[in-house]
């Protein structure tokens, strides 16, 4: 069995991730049976901005810390998705980054890009009059638990300032997910990633949250 280490980067990791409005239950059994974890996460704070495509569910791609994040599906596995995070890349961004990278994970037309290179509200604007593309602003207050050797999380999520709240559960392994799954009593919850759900809430895909 691997054993993990929160925020440190690993192979492509397993998930289960729900969104709703209360998983108080499953949330404090997570914090009952979390082994401890470092102070530092105990509770973390960031804004960020996912890059959200109609056409595109297979690359979770957003902006934090003035870094463009890509993460690509790999496959499902008895309900677990693995994602493999596939770019890390600073502002200002080149013209041949932006082709060659960045717009083939939103998988939609390239728009014209008149500049050699883009710092971050120039990017934004070629987003925001893109017809397929929308930004959409995402704020996170995580707190950090360790169950069955999994990385577990409680999220406060604003979506463009609509609150809901994520779980989780990531491994390499997936029967320890499982077990987790089923300790937490979230048996049978809908596995929903970020971009589903950001998709739900604004109205993208006409689908509910898990609750």
């Amino acid at each position: 069995m691997s054993e993990l280490t929160i925020g440190e980067i690993s192979k492509p990791r397993f998930e289960f991730r729900t969104f709703g409005q209360n998983f108080t239950e499953a949330s404090y059994r997570m914090a009952r049976l979390s082994v401890p974890v470092p102070e530092k996460l105990w509770c973390r704070e960031s804004d960020e901005i996912y890059i959200i495509s109609s056409t595109n569910d297979l690359n979770n791609t957003k902006i934090r810390d003035g870094k463009m994040d890509i993460k690509s599906y790999v496959q499902t596995v008895n309900g677990l998705e693995q994602w493999d995070p596939k770019l890390k890349a600073v502002f200002p961004l080149s013209k041949t980054r932006l082709i060659e990278e960045i717009f083939p994970a939103f998988m939609v037309d390239l728009p014209a890009l008149t500049q050699d290179s883009y710092c971050l509200e120039g990017f934004l604007a070629v987003i925001e009059n893109h017809p397929d593309l929308q930004a959409v602003n995402i704020h996170k207050q995580r707190y950090a638990y360790m169950v069955n050797d999994t990385i577990c999380e409680l999220a406060n999520v604003l979506v463009n300032g609509a609150r809901i709240v994520s779980i989780n559960s990531e491994s390499t392994q997936i029967e320890d997910i499982q077990k987790t799954i089923s300790d937490l009593k979230l048996t049978g919850v809908e596995n929903i990633n970020y971009l589903q759900a950001i998709k739900r809430v604004i109205g993208m895909k006409n689908l509910p949250l898990a609750n």
